[in-house]
């Protein structure tokens, strides 16, 4: 054997084959990568038409980790988890697949959709703009243009109505938005807080907690959840969860202004309770007032503000107001009582008798208690004796008044609307006057009469009870009666109203009263 060292040059054709070899391994490993990655692709393709998207994207998944820089893996990949309704994973591979190639078509689809689903209706837009600066006829995007301009369109209405203080159109065009943007939870949130708005709570923190399990950091569904508990009287509660809200975004200009209007609402309202408690009537109408002015959505606590000032009202003898004010607390929750207590108490002393009863009736339908009964059937007397003559009305006295009023009162009207007082007037005032006189003859007849007023005050029927009637009052007696002395044969009531006079001893003497003659011996 040679000790000669054998060189390369020795074996020339051996080396030339073997850097050839060398030089083809990079090549096929890449080739046969590829073919691997697009043989993940091709599966992935199969899962997806089948609608196993979960399969479908770990085969995308396992072509991208083979082949990183293939934008068309990423579009699927992105196609695939729109499918699954993962809006934003599916724009960053859409986006990172346009980065490789900015003229991929189904990326700018894909990024257009994503964006929309997420509610950006003016990004969705953008992208399909270049879709059609690529191919112009492209009716995907041309379709899918015009819902983003729609959605933007109803954001735009939705906001306005919101500002409004329109929340059932505001809440119209948020669902038109949602029907769209399906992934946009900042439109559930508004939503949300409109329905809050109008007082639909349940509704309102159902959707609320909905975003909440999705999301539980969400500072904006926290506060929607902290609305409904303020605004349902929670004081406590929604104060907790504005201040959590606050914790974890110490800038929600939202929470902190109800947080804010909640502490002021609350101290006015114990303030002006206990001004009421204390007998400082004034003091508690103003602290009811300044309190109703700080947050008019507020309706629950603001209905019960109404109707403490209603009570101030009454206490003030202001019972138009308090009427009012019970209104206005009842419009505000149909369902509180008290309000319509205070209400049917108010029309009663207005004697407003119709409405009592109406209410009345209402609160038995809401509460029926014997107590409640009790009231419903005195309101229904009062409107019955409401119907007949208000004799005391007649004679212009108070139901209080004594024996001794009514008799001055009969006197005092007696001598106004006596017939010969106006037998030089029209016809008609001569026949309006003695309707009137022999209504004061019928009110003293029973006012004056202590069993017949025990009777017309509880509200029976006088003219149907027996000797009650008033076919046999002769309001001609009863004048005699309080003028005549003792002879008062001369005066006649009825068929001669100009010739009336009083006969006293045989000799006429003519008095100072006008329209009367007066006889004196």
């Amino acid at each position: 054997m040679s000790d000669v060292e054998m060189t390369n040059e020795d074996f020339p054709h051996e080396t030339e084959h073997a850097e050839q070899d060398l030089e083809l391994e990079p090549v096929i490993e890449e080739e046969r990568i590829l073919n691997l990655a697009e043989a993940k692709k091709e599966e992935g393709n199969t899962f997806y038409k089948q609608h196993k998207y979960s399969e479908a994207l770990a085969c995308y998944s396992d072509a991208i980790n083979l082949c990183p820089n293939c934008a068309a893996y990423y579009g699927n990949r992105s196609a695939t988890y729109i499918m699954l309704h993962k809006f934003k994973d599916g724009l960053a591979d859409a986006q990172y697949a346009l980065q490789l190639d900015t003229g991929f078509v189904k990326g700018y689809l894909r990024e257009g959709k994503c964006h929309l689903a997420l509610g950006s209706p003016v990004a969705a837009l953008r992208s399909y703009r270049h879709v059609l600066e690529i191919e112009p006829n492209n009716t995907v995007a041309i379709q899918e243009s015009n819902i983003a301009s729609q959605v933007q369109e109803h954001i735009s209405k939705a906001e306005a109505n919101f500002e409004k203080r329109d929340y059932r159109t505001t809440i119209f065009y948020l669902d038109r938005c949602i029907e769209h943007c399906t992934a946009a939870l900042h439109f559930k949130i508004q939503k949300a807080e409109a329905q809050a708005l109008l007082g639909k709570y349940q509704e309102a923190q159902e959707l609320a907690n909905d975003i909440l399990q999705r999301e539980g950091m969400n500072a904006d569904a926290l506060y929607v959840r902290g609305m409904c508990l303020y605004y349902q009287d929670s004081t406590e509660k929604a104060f907790q969860h504005f201040q959590e809200v606050l914790r974890r975004a110490p800038d929600h200009h939202k929470a902190k202004d109800i947080f804010r209007k909640a502490k002021a609402l609350t101290l006015k309202k114990e303030e002006g309770n206990t001004a009421f408690r204390a007998g400082n009537f004034q003091d508690a109408y103003k602290l009811y007032s300044d309190a109703l002015s700080i947050d008019p959505n507020n309706k629950s606590t603001n209905s019960k503000l109404f109707c403490n000032r209603a009570t101030v009202c009454s206490k003030l003898n202001k019972l138009d107001e308090a009427i009012q004010d019970c209104s206005k607390a009842i419009e505000l929750d149909d369902t509180y009582l008290k309000a319509y207590m205070r209400r049917a108490k108010c029309y009663t002393d207005t004697e407003l008798f119709e409405e009592a009863v109406r209410d009345y009736e209402q609160i038995y339908k809401m509460a029926k208690t014997r107590e409640n009964k009790q009231l419903l059937q005195t309101a229904k007397l009062e409107l019955k004796k409401s119907k007949r003559k208000d004799y005391y009305k007649i004679l212009g006295v108070h139901k209080s008044a004594s024996e001794d009023e009514i008799k001055k009162a009969y006197k005092k009207r007696a001598l106004i609307h006596h017939p010969d007082r106006h037998s030089h007037d029209t016809v008609d005032k001569q026949k309006e006057e003695e309707k009137k006189f022999k209504e004061l003859g019928e009110a003293y007849s029973i006012l004056s009469d202590a069993k017949k007023k025990a009777r017309y005050d509880s509200g029976q029927d006088l003219e149907e009870e027996g000797g009650m009637g008033f076919d046999t009052v002769d309001p001609n007696q009863i004048f005699q009666a309080f003028f005549g002395g003792g002879n008062m044969s001369g005066f006649s009531f009825g068929g001669h109203p100009n010739s009336g006079h009083f006969s006293h001893g045989g000799h006429s003497h003519s008095g100072g009263f006008p329209g009367f003659s007066f006889q004196f011996g």
